[in-house]
């Protein structure tokens, strides 16, 4: 036996079943098959209990500081700590002990507090009760308490608990009506279909003396894909197999509507729910912020050691002299003497690493973590994006990439229902070349005096009156609306017409309503779908009845949906609906060219087309078509790809009626907001599965495309004339010919000197273009067509994608993010196909539209509407980014002024790792003294009036590319916190080593020696540290209110409370009292107060006059504006004081 075999075994026996096999087998109500009718294999499943929370009660701390503690930075601290503990190093281990305390107990507590709600909302799910069919009786039970193969009975309005196989419904046809809403946000009523041979059991009595198992696939999250079959066990005859799909599956959360109960069997539990699958953490997204942080982490921490390296080696060359060994006060003992010098070398070296450590600031990312979080709440409060429409605001999914928002360069947008308002009118339809034109019809809405008929064109002759009425026909039936008589549905009032109740369509798709309703204008009324005939009313008031015999339904693949019915005079009728690119191939009679030149026609007016189309089927043809589908149904393995060869035979041999028109209207300021992110700088693709004319339409009307741009296409009809490798080398001599071999920059399309150019590419060409190189292909030759489709699209203006599977939208994302500029993406989409792209993209954003919740729920911020992006982007991002840049600039400036003293001042005494700051100064000068004006300045800081952002979108140019995070910058503020820490060492000790210094201008005594000691010194240097680097950041606000003046002037106020506390009481849980009445005694001195003031100005003028230059010489746009608002500001007031002059003179 090998090993292989000997896996599987203990895994099958250990394990379950469904550890190592592609299905599982389900026994409904827990009864063992027959005997003889197969082998009974129980199977372990686990329970339906919900787990969302990270952590559990025990594994809570050390989970948790795991997890912290693969942080960089907090593993760093760490280490750094134990070393303060286990070696003498010149600072106790509180001084990076505490701040490093504080962050992780700040974050466990947030995480903490976060998991504490989820698992709150887990026991609430988990302990909800459901009804279980035990022996013929209901038994109530906790939801987490569910098997697999129990029989459940669910009522109106209540939710699924786990994922179910309906067996019967209190509807005589075996149907129920739910609303997938938690799951992908549909409103609309689905409807699903219980098993045939098991829709009849429908007591508690009857459910219970079912004997069938169920065979399905293992677990998998595609919510609209499943794969099983039912064997259901007759006396004593072979089982009956019965094909189970998504239609039979209800899935967990969604919720039962109009149905009064139903039965049925619980299949996947618990974690294994497609709910749980689906929503399960996803990748973690970066900034662009977070990775200059980490680069500049490791600058730092290469300074670090470079420091610690430096006086060691120093430290040993000054001893080198037998004179200069140590102090005599710091004489060292014998074994000291005789240990290793490698050891006592690498001993300094990390004493001189604690001592220096505070360069990383570890309090930084807690400042970045609080920024963001709070930051976030600025988009939810905004007013301005909100909707009243939908009653709500923008959300926020992630703060993580706040910053981010304000450093997009291609913006990546679905059409449908993102760019227009997915509110489907029907315009028009086309039968045989003759156009009917109803009046207004808007989503299931009668609008006012829509009484009658208008046609424009001849109506049909007697002998094409049939054919009409055939398309109509057709429309009425080929497609998966429900009929609701209600007058009110989930509480909102429907179909109310001229003050009585009526009914009203409801379906997943608004185009399906808006055809079925304009075919009611036009005289073919639907009725109604019942024990499976659909009703439609004639214009002679007759009832027509079709049994509805099979549904081929849509997919995006196909492009198309079908369903076979049979007339009250027997005959078989296959009508077709679908794209034209999916119905044209297929039809062998019919008048083509006129339809198609209407449907080319309302696909140029940016309308959305529809071809509909039809075959006769003979009984014979018909068996075949059953017998082809349910063998492609029964299949556990490949299911899809059988059906969709059988849907591929059954869908052919066309005879075209004719095509509809519905017209998709485009959002409010659509343009409008689309116009903004070109001035901006971006590059705007739009990605849609509509046909290219109609796409194209849209794009124009939403000004994507001007008039003046130059159309290159790249299309499946193009490459057939031409291959694909000449078409991209004639597209790129066209966009090259006039730069040279130039990439143009995003200002293309705002010069009038330069031809601005639009690329349209649909789904088909993209494969060839993606398609990799075959081996041993050379050259382009071979395929490699990337680089030149990348190319192309940098200079253009704009991009139009059509025909676009929703994994290729995910695939241009990536194609972009990969190029070599590796520019940051944001997607923006409103339907489940809009998913991949807006989880790949940097930042995706989820339009809250009528396709559902589920882009909303996968996106990182989710907005009402599209022209809400312009906010987003143009000012919330742009403050957001600014704010941050600042944040994370600042921080390390402040701890170079901070720890380069200290660096110098051991030149000073030896190497002897004596250090400058007390250790109070040292734990709470990043905790306390220089904190909080930081983080309220990254919260509240405009550095332009945010109207002026919204007016002008190419300040956002100013901000492209991480531009206030660049390498020069990073090395300005660097050297910035060099001078001013030489400044205030130098300048401390000069002026400390003069003896005018003394209190009154005295001669220093030995007592005011003694007075005045290295406490002192660093005490002064501390002191100016503190208000240079506060004062840095006052110069730097231009947004103020009384919260800054607070924190600000309160910070400095805080500082020299504390430091007179500190140093006028003897405090008794102190070993030392070093710092006692030192702060007071440097205060008492003059030449001290001067000195002060004096450094303090000295570090401030070069970066004042640096800002003074480049504001005159080489302004930026926004410096542009801050000085124009500044002047203005100036005039207004000077204007005031002059009438306030004038007025009083005139008394």
């Amino acid at each position: 036996m090998d090993f292989s075999t000997l896996r599987n075994l203990i895994s099958r026996y250990c394990a379950g079943e469904e550890n190592w096999v592609d299905s599982r087998t389900v026994y409904i109500g827990h009864k063992e098959p027959p005997p003889g009718a197969e082998a009974y294999i129980p199977q372990r499943f686990p329970d339906n209990r919900i787990v969302s929370s990270k952590y559990t009660f025990w594994n809570f701390i050390p989970k948790n500081l795991f997890e912290q503690f693969r942080r960089i930075a907090n593993f760093y601290f760490l280490i750094i700590f134990l070393v303060q503990l286990i070696i003498d190093t010149p600072t106790s281990p509180i001084t990076s002990g505490l701040p490093l305390f504080f962050v992780i107990t700040v974050t466990a507590i947030k995480q903490g507090y976060e998991d504490w709600l989820r698992h709150k909302a887990d026991n609430a799910i988990n302990q909800c009760p459901v009804h279980v069919i035990q022996h013929g009786n209901v038994v109530r039970k906790q939801s987490r308490k569910l098997r697999v193969g129990d029989i459940v009975r669910v009522k109106e309005d209540e939710s699924f608990p786990c994922d179910l196989i309906l067996l019967s419904t209190s509807r005589d046809d075996g149907t129920c009506f739910v609303t997938t809403a938690s799951l992908d946000g549909e409103s609309s009523h689905k409807t699903y279909y219980a098993v045939q041979d098991t829709k009849a059991f429908n007591t508690e009595e009857a459910i219970d003396t079912i004997h069938a198992t169920i065979e399905c696939e293992q677990p998998q999250p595609d919510l609209y894909k499943f794969v099983g079959r039912i064997n259901i066990y007759l006396a004593r005859d072979e089982p009956v197999a019965r094909p189970l799909g998504s239609e039979n599956l209800l899935l967990r959360g969604a919720t039962l509507k109009n149905t009064e109960y139903i039965y049925a069997v619980a299949i996947y539990t618990g974690m294994e729910t497609k709910m749980a699958l689906n929503y399960q953490s996803k990748s973690q997204k970066r900034s662009a912020v977070e990775k200059s942080m980490n680069s500049y982490l490791i600058v730092y921490l290469c300074i670090l050691i470079g420091k610690a390296l430096i006086n060691t080696i120093l430290k040993y060359v000054w001893q080198a002299d037998p004179n200069r060994d140590e102090p005599w006060y710091n004489e060292r003992t014998e074994s000291e003497r005789q240990r290793h010098i490698l050891i006592r070398a690498f001993t300094d070296f990390l004493a001189f690493m604690v001592l220096f450590n505070y360069i990383i600031p570890v309090s930084m990312y807690v400042t970045v973590e609080m920024q963001k979080f709070l930051g976030s709440y600025f988009i939810t409060w905004d007013d301005d994006m909100f909707d009243e429409e939908l009653d709500t605001g923008a959300l926020v999914n992630t703060s993580d990439l706040n910053e981010e928002l304000g450093q997009v360069e291609y913006v990546f947008t679905d059409k449908t229902g993102t760019l227009t308002e997915n509110n489907m009118e029907f315009i028009e339809c086309c039968v045989d070349g003759h156009v009917y034109v109803p009046h207004a019809i808007c989503n299931g809405q009668v609008m006012a005096a829509a009484a009658g008929i208008d046609m424009i064109d001849s109506s049909p002759g007697a002998e094409s009156r049939e054919h009409e009425e055939l398309f109509f026909r057709a429309v009425c039936l080929c497609h998966t609306v429900q009929v609701k008589e209600e007058e009110t549905v989930d509480g909102i009032k429907r179909g109310i017409h001229q003050g009585k109740a009526t009914s009203f369509y409801i379906s997943s798709s608004p185009d399906e309503v808006a055809l079925v309703e304009g075919m009611k204008r036009l005289g073919f009324t639907y009725l109604r779908l019942k024990d499976s005939h659909m009703e439609i009313l004639n214009r002679e008031d007759e009832i027509e009845r079709f049994e509805l015999l099979e549904v081929l339904n849509f997919d995006s693949v196909r492009r198309r949906m079908s369903v076979i019915v049979r007339s009250n005079t027997g005959e078989y009728y296959l009508f077709c609906k679908g794209a034209d690119s999916a119905i044209f191939p297929r039809i062998v009679s019919g008048k083509v060219d006129e339809v198609r030149a209407r449907v080319e026609h309302n696909a140029v007016e940016g309308l959305r087309t529809l071809c509909v189309a039809y075959k006769k089927l003979s009984h014979i043809e018909y068996e075949e078509v059953c017998h082809l589908l349910s063998s492609a149904k029964l299949a556990l393995q490949d299911r899809d790809k059988k059906l969709s060869e059988a849907y591929d035979t059954i869908e052919r041999d066309f005879i075209l009626l004719g095509a509809t028109a519905v017209e998709d209207r485009l959002q409010d300021k659509a343009a409008d907001t689309i116009e903004s992110l070109h001035k901006a700088g971006m590059k705007v693709w739009v990605l849609t599965g509509d046909k290219m004319e109609t796409a194209a339409a849209t794009c124009y009307a939403s000004k994507l495309f001007r008039r003046s741009t130059q159309i290159l296409e790249l299309t499946t009809k193009r490459t057939e004339e031409q291959s694909l490798h000449d078409v991209l080398h004639d597209l790129s001599r066209t966009v090259l010919r006039q730069h040279g071999s130039m990439i143009r920059d995003t200002f293309s399309g705002l010069s009038n000197e330069f031809q601005d150019y639009g690329l349209i590419i649909d789904g088909a060409t993209l494969s060839a273009v993606l398609k990799p190189a075959p081996e041993g292909g050379g050259g382009a030759s071979g395929g490699n067509y990337k680089e030149i489709f990348l190319e192309i699209c940098r200079n253009c203006s704009a991009v139009l994608c059509c025909r676009m599977a929703p994994l290729q939208k995910a695939q241009i994302v990536k194609l972009i993010k990969a190029s070599k500029e590796h520019p940051i993406t944001l997607a923006v989409g409103d339907g489940a196909n809009d998913v991949s792209m807006i989880l790949e993209a940097h930042v995706g954003i989820g339009i809250m539209g009528k396709e559902g919740r589920q882009a909303a729920r996968n996106s990182d911020y989710a907005i009402p509407k599209f022209k809400h992006l312009k906010k987003m982007l143009l000012v919330h991002g742009h403050y957001y980014y600014i704010r941050i840049a600042e944040l994370v600039q600042y921080f390390f400036y402040k701890n170079v002024c901070f720890i380069f003293p200290q660096f110098l001042y051991q030149f000073f005494c030896g190497f002897s790792q004596q250090p400058l700051y007390d250790t109070a100064y040292l734990t709470l000068y990043n905790i306390s003294f220089t904190s909080l004006p930081i983080l309220l300045y990254s919260l509240i800081e405009q550095h332009i009036n945010m109207d002026i952002l919204k007016k002008d979108p190419s300040l956002y140019r100013d901000i492209a590319k991480n531009s206030l995070l660049r390498w020069p910058i990073f090395i300005y503020w660097t050297f910035l916190g060099v001078f001013d820490a030489v400044v205030f060492f130098f300048g401390a000790f000069f002026l400390f080593d003069n003896t005018t210094f003394t209190s009154n201008g005295q001669l220093m005594t030995t007592n005011t020696q003694m007075m005045f000691g290295n406490w002192t010194f660093g005490t002064l240097v501390f002191t100016v540290l503190v208000f240079t680097v506060t004062l840095k950041l006052a110069l730097d606000t231009h947004y103020w209110t009384w919260i800054n003046h607070f924190v600000i002037w309160g910070s400095l106020l805080f500082y020299v409370i504390f430091s007179l506390l500190w140093g006028g009481i003897i405090w008794p849980f102190l070993n030392y009292q070093r710092m006692y009445y030192v702060f007071m005694q440097m205060l008492s001195s003059g030449p001290a107060w001067l000195s002060i003031i004096l450094l303090i100005m000295v570090s401030l003028l070069p970066d004042v006059v640096k800002k003074v230059l480049c504001r005159a010489l080489w302004p930026t746009t926004t410096e542009r504006i801050q000085t124009k608002r500044a002047c203005l500001t100036a005039e207004q007031s000077t204007i005031f004081m002059l009438s306030q002059t004038s007025s009083s003179i005139s008394f």
